[in-house]
């Protein structure tokens, strides 16, 4: 299984792109949005490609697109609204978009106060440690030891979404997926 997988290609269909990270700053911290950006409850189409890094909404009865999920993990947050809330986690950061463990609280910050159905992970699941929601590979120093998962944690990768998102881990699902787009209607 290839761990790097950058797809460095334009984001966009119908027109429509996830919005540009902010991948610097301090950590720990509230992740700021570009100015441009709509804030919670301001889908801005109803199709949304999200690539790797990327973190995007639709509104009730749009459609997530995320391209080319080989070593990476999608978070699609199902609102009670109708709308959802995705993220396309990549193992390594994307130049200008979110590094893995900055990329929920993006999530969070783009839910807001709205109320959440459930949240869906799903993508290469033996490829993530949980830890690196927390600590993304690229932050480790060198000679300093990356986890490297020795088997699927999908308990260990629920529970670290449910507890970054402040959600219960009850409605949080994890599946792991063969290499390819995914689409969420």
């Amino acid at each position: 299984m290839a761990f790097l997988a950058l797809s460095l290609g334009a984001a966009c269909v119908l027109g429509a792109q996830a919005q540009p990270a902010v991948a610097s700053g301090p950590l720990p911290g509230p992740v700021t949005p570009p100015a441009h950006t709509p804030g919670p409850g301001t889908p801005t189409t109803a199709h949304l490609r999200i690539s790797e890094g990327q973190v995007g909404e639709v509104g009730p009865g749009g459609t997530l697109i995320y391209p080319s999920v080989t070593s990476c993990l999608t978070v699609t947050v199902r609102l009670r609204d109708g709308g959802k809330v995705g993220a396309h986690a990549s193992l390594f950061q994307v130049p200008g978009e979110y590094r893995s463990d900055r990329i929920l609280a993006a999530v969070k910050q783009r839910i807001g106060a709205r109320g959440v159905r459930v949240v869906k992970v799903r993508g290469a699941v033996g490829a993530w440690h949980p830890s690196y929601f927390a600590k993304a590979i690229e932050s480790y120093a060198e000679g300093e030891q990356i986890p490297v998962p020795t088997e699927p944690d999908p308990g260990g990768l629920a529970r670290v979404v449910a507890d970054a998102l402040g959600e219960p881990r009850v409605k949080v699902t994890v599946e792991d997926l063969p290499d390819g787009d995914q689409t969420v209607d």
